[in-house]
């Protein structure tokens, strides 16, 4: 098969959540075990760092991706979804997995894993920790997919534990309440590894401390052992002074809490990151990852910017945001998942713009006309768009220079528009 005959495959004959929704969820280790056992656990050669969430988890992935990169460590990188290439998921050094290994893989193994049917998530980890292996890299950056507890990736024997926030999200999975999905995050904390928790009060606070409790983890709260504020091109903190982060957004604030809280664990678990890799790696993170998406400013004149936040939280964030920039206008270009709190996200969404209502070329997507007969209901007014592109092409025409366009509400919006 070809790359494209690969990728094709991959997505036509296993159940893509990416694409399908709850049809494609499969929880549960079993199949994932199976096929770890079947390619001799890859994962356990080399070091890995296990990080879950609600919002802020591929920030966290990335930025310790960076760090180690710069500190010298050969460094494996999981993260989904993609955005444009199936092999952004998988990366070493920032490069992604080459297309012939992706052919190899699937070629190779493909008689032993239909029988199996394990979905896209479990099948496309599992080469993930097998290129790993065969890059031999010194530590692999594992991001959850859903969830913790029953996610494929919890196979893992982590020397880090990282738990970003606990919001509102795939509620249908993991629970109606933020301590029933903090229960199913709390699910990687494992005897004797630590965990930091990114953010988290009142019940959230204690579910995760309970766990830690009854399997013996060392907890740590990043709010605790760092206090950033924002100042020139990132943040100050007593123990790095003036720190520049590549990625932008207030809510990158608390990101780099956690990640400098998890790089002193990771140092007294005798990894090797001076303070120049820290520096260096929150700087260009971007570059040295690959990573796309977060606050990303795709023009100037009128400024464009796209944000792959998509849940509540997610929105409040960039919401607080869009009310510190300047502009004349502001331009939304906006669609979701069929599967998000449509209502709770509409209700946080600015009066003061015009909106650009569109649907991405997904099964997974909110139809736009459906999209805009909600809006009205919250005071949001605009037009129906058929495609991403022209939605885009609208609101670029009708800006002037000094306006400010934003496009979101899904990660598959923002990558049509990457």
């Amino acid at each position: 098969m070809t790359y494209k005959e690969t990728i094709d495959y991959l997505f036509n004959c296993l159940p893509v959540f990416q694409h399908q929704g709850a049809s494609a969820y499969k929880p549960g280790l079993e199949r994932t075990i199976q096929l770890d056992d079947y390619l001799g656990n890859p994962h356990r050669k080399y070091k890995t760092i296990h990080v879950a969430g609600t919002n802020g988890k591929g920030s966290v992935s990335h930025s310790l991706a960076a760090i180690l990169q710069s500190a010298g460590y050969k460094t494996g990188l999981y993260t989904s979804p993609h955005l444009k290439d199936f092999r952004e998921r998988i990366r070493v050094d920032g490069e992604m997995i080459p297309e012939q290994a992706v052919i190899d893989f699937v070629a190779r193994h493909k008689l032993f894993f239909e029988p199996v049917q394990p979905s896209f998530f479990e099948l496309t980890m599992e080469m993930a920790f097998d290129w790993f292996a065969t890059a031999e890299v010194d530590i692999a950056v594992i991001e959850v997919g859903l969830g913790g507890r029953l996610d494929s990736t919890n196979i893992i024997a982590p020397e880090l534990s990282i738990i970003t926030n606990i919001s509102f999200d795939h509620m249908q999975f993991l629970g109606d309440t933020l301590p029933k999905i903090a229960y199913e995050k709390a699910g990687i904390i494992k005897s004797g590894i630590p965990v930091v928790i990114g953010e988290a009060e009142g019940a959230v606070k204690e579910v995760f401390v309970q766990k830690a409790r009854e399997v013996g983890a060392p907890l740590y709260f990043a709010e605790e052992c760092f206090h950033l504020t924002p100042s020139g091109n990132g943040f100050y903190c007593e123990k790095y002074n003036e720190i520049e982060v590549q990625l932008k957004g207030i809510y990158q604030q608390k990101n780099v809490a956690t990640v400098l809280t998890a790089i002193d664990l990771l140092r007294q678990k005798q990894l090797s990151v001076s303070d120049k890799a820290v520096r260096e790696g929150l700087r260009r993170v971007a570059d040295l990852t690959g990573l796309q998406g977060r606050w990303q400013i795709l023009q100037t004149h009128p400024t464009i910017v796209c944000d792959t936040g998509h849940n509540e939280a997610g929105i409040r964030c960039i919401v607080q945001q869009l009310e510190e920039q300047k502009y004349t206008r502001l331009h939304i270009v906006f669609g979701m998942v069929n599967d998000k709190d449509i209502n709770k996200v509409l209700s946080l969404l600015p009066q003061n713009a015009t909106y650009y209502f569109t649907q991405a070329a997904i099964p997974r997507a909110l139809e736009a006309k459906k999209l805009y007969d909600l809006a009205l209901q919250y005071g949001l007014n605009g037009k129906i768009f058929a495609s991403v592109s022209t939605a885009i092409e609208a609101a670029k025409e009708a800006a002037n220079e000094d306006d400010f366009i934003y496009i979101g509400g899904s990660t598959f919006i923002v990558a049509e528009a990457i």
